[in-house]
């Protein structure tokens, strides 16, 4: 595998403190938080039952192996901090890496924020009213307590202190969460295993009835990037290592493999006990949203089930341990993720500022600063943003695969570039069934989600413009791929948005009809939903996806269009820069010496002149060089001579003057301007050229005049007055030469 030099990519003052088992424990710990045993509920065993679920969670498992393979030879070709964004800057330019960075920054700090306001949840579960305290209002029908947030608040900025101050046991600390969360689910599941001995509970059914097998196991499969993000985020630490990145492909697989079991382990243990008014494992999920207490949290009354006080107790400890893991990983790598950025100017540079021990300290701020807030905005809106994290780590991880598709080919690795291929085509799968439910119908996203990735995408947009606007190097805004990109997403996400907002209106007057049937004409409420409302939705729906579909073929063709033309206005340009630099490089050298021409130092002049005015010139000095005797030569030997010692006089100041840009500006008389090492070394040159004369004049060889004037700061208002200086000295010089 090809690597690049290690000494000029890992070169970001991060110091060396990972070690393996710190790297593993990142990787997994950051992948399952509270979510585990919340979303297996309501989302994995709701969609797809334990088979499906188990089914689905191995198939996302592959996938992210696949995915391994990619980040494992990123991460060997580019040792350094920033993970996805620094792959993409390097293989495909700073705008994607941008693209790529915005929407993982978005991802990270909602992880975050999701894992800091459950522990508001944990105390309602297990503490009761302890913290429901304060004044408290309600906002998006979650009732929000100023206690619950002061709880939230004290978790970020404990975990922010801890990881800002003291990193070494940050990293131990998450190592004992895994080891505590990894062992108190295998012994919860094992007990359950050895005691179910099905009886009253049983596994069955194993899908949810009356829905296609197959779509359960690929909508659990569409959302394995949810399930799983976190596990790069090793990525982000490449540079702090303490071991050799080669080990880092079977750290990420291990992570990936022992995720998945515990997963599986978490939803068949879920189903394998609950309360007996409930006739199977499906009745009772699908009424958990009128339970409170352990009943609502079907691990929870398993582990109960089996274990007694003892097994409760075991998972509270557990899932503490998880809400703890996650938050440390996720602000160590959005920290790490923010500093690279900020040195390359996407983030104010004082974020790049690290403490004396190598940690990124401004950044662990910035986040701490932004998360204060996130409670006091209630659980609900906080779950619209982690419901976001679907989609932004399907981009995510679909830009890793290209970028390893690209170097791959480049690096002639066919095995990469298998997996490249492989995880860029599923993405872009998993990427339209969240954007097009409607066709795919797979969506699992809310429409709030929908929105609010569209506002993010907006201010992608109005961000991406101010990073222009400073962007002195230059580094951004060479392609259009951020601004069709984020367009596109505003167009595919605000039209979904606008679709099940349809769909919610349509369900509303459907609801309505039926009521009108049933009082005016009497008709069993059953009846006409099935016979005539239902049918009229039905096709109502139809003709909704149709007309999506419609629509997403037209904007895909059009951006299709709009980029083929874009390529091809681009490759214009691009020969014509090429031509009007053939011609520019012809205007700008002299054709008799090489030098530059009389036309290139009247624009070196005005370039100084606007440098002078701003304020921002460095200190340079002007030398004005004379040949004497060229008319004696072409008098006497002819031209052809005189050309040749024109050309000699042009090689001994090149010689002497060899860091500074030398000009032609007359027959005879040259210039150059000194800066850098050149001018700081300008007695000693002078000194040297004076000498070379003398030995010449000796010799009858070239003889060259020559005066040097130094840029004087609030003195000389143009460049043009220094030359006038330097030019006077020349000719007292020359004087000098001729009187011997």
């Amino acid at each position: 595998m090809k690597k690049e030099n290690v000494n000029n990519l890992n070169n970001s003052g991060l110091q060396k403190y990972v070690t393996p088992l710190g790297a593993w424990s990142l990787a997994l710990g950051t992948s399952i938080g509270w979510g585990s045993f919340v979303v297996t509920c309501n989302m994995y065993l709701g969609t797809a039952g334990p088979a499906g679920s188990v089914l689905g969670m191995i198939a996302g498992a592959i996938v992210m192996l696949i995915v391994s393979r990619n980040y494992h030879f990123m991460m060997n070709r580019y040792p350094d901090s920033g993970g996805i964004y620094t792959y993409c800057k390097n293989a495909f330019g700073y705008d994607q890496g941008f693209l790529t960075g915005w929407f993982l920054s978005l991802t990270y700090i909602a992880m975050f924020w999701a894992n800091a306001t459950s522990l508001p949840l944990f105390a309602r579960y297990f503490l009761g009213d302890t913290f429901r305290f304060g004044p408290h209002y309600t906002i998006f029908d979650y009732d929000v307590y100023f206690g619950e947030a002061l709880l939230s608040i004290a978790a970020v900025l404990l975990i922010g202190f801890l990881c800002m101050k003291f990193k070494k046991a940050a990293l131990a600390i998450i190592i004992g969460m895994v080891i505590l969360f990894c062992a108190g689910i295998l012994i919860c599941f094992i007990a359950s295993m050895v005691k179910h001995d099905g009886g009253a509970y049983s596994f069955d059914p194993a899908y949810i009835p009356g829905k296609d097998v197959l779509s359960q196991i690929l909508k659990i499969a569409c959302i394995s990037p949810w399930a799983f993000i976190g596990f790069e985020n090793i990525s982000h630490s490449t540079a702090e290592f303490t071991f050799p990145v080669k080990k880092a492909f079977r750290i990420l697989t291990s992570a990936v493999i022992v995720t998945t079991l515990l997963y599986v382990a978490v939803i068949l243990l879920s189903v394998t006990a609950y309360p007996s008014q409930y006739s199977s494992w499906h009745v009772y999920i699908s009424n958990l949203d009128k339970l409170e207490g352990i009943e609502g949290l079907p691990a929870f009354y398993a582990a109960h089930h089996y274990m007694g006080n003892a097994g409760i107790a075991l998972l509270i400890l557990t899932l503490f341990a998880l809400i703890i893991s996650s938050l440390i990983g996720n602000i160590i790598a959005l920290s790490r993720l923010i500093y690279a950025m900020a040195l390359d100017g996407v983030f104010p540079k004082g974020l790049a500022k690290l403490s004396r021990d190598g940690n990124p300290v401004r950044a662990i701020q910035l986040i701490i600063v932004i998360s204060i807030f996130i409670p006091f905005l209630g659980r609900t809106a906080v779950g619209w943003i982690v419901d976001v994290t679907t989609l932004g780590a399907t981009l995510v991880y679909g830009f890793i695969s290209a970028a390893t598709l690209k170097l791959a080919r480049k690096d002639g690795q066919k095995a990469e570039q298998i997996t490249g291929a492989a995880g860029l085509a599923v993405m872009v799968i998993f990427a339209l069934m969240l954007l097009l439910p409607n066709i795919f119908a797979t969506g699992s996203m809310a429409k709030e989600s929908y929105i609010l990735f569209t506002v993010w995408a907006i201010i992608g947009i109005a961000f991406f413009r101010w990073i222009l606007s400073r962007d002195k190097a230059r580094h951004f805004g060479k392609s259009v791929v951020v601004w069709i990109a984020l367009l596109l997403l505003v167009l595919f996400t605000s039209m979904q948005w606008m679709g099940q907002l349809t769909r919610e209106a349509a369900d509303e007057a459907a609801d309505d009809v039926t009521a009108y049937y049933v009082q005016e004409y009497g008709v069993d409420n059953d009846v006409a939903s099935e016979k005539f409302v239902g049918a009229e939705m039905g096709s109502l729906y139809d003709v909704n996806t149709r007309s999506t579909a419609v629509v997403f073929v037209l904007i895909a063709l059009s951006l299709a269009i709009l980029m083929n033309n874009y390529s091809y206005q681009r490759r214009r340009e691009i020969e014509t820069e090429r031509e009007l630099g053939r011609a520019r490089a012809i205007a700008y050298k002299d054709a008799l010496t090489g030098v530059k021409s009389k036309h290139a130092y009247t624009e070196e002049e005005e370039v100084l002149n606007v440098r002078i005015q701003d304020k921002t010139i460095e200190d340079f000095s002007i030398v004005v060089c004379d040949v004497n005797g060229l008319k004696e030569v072409n008098d006497t030997l002819g031209h052809k001579a005189g050309d040749e010692y024109i050309r000699s006089a042009s090689r001994l100041i090149c010689d002497v003057f060899k860091h500074s840009p030398v000009y032609r500006i007359g027959g005879d008389e040259f210039v150059a301007v000194l800066t850098g090492q050149d001018r700081a070394n300008k007695a000693v040159l002078m000194e040297e050229f004076d000498r070379r004369v003398e030995r010449n004049k000796s010799e009858g060889r070239v003889v060259i005049a020559a005066g040097i004037s130094d840029f004087v700061p609030d003195f000389d208002t143009n460049a043009h007055s220094v030359f006038e200086r330097a030019d006077e000295l020349m000719y007292k010089r020359k004087k000098a030469l001729k009187e011997g």
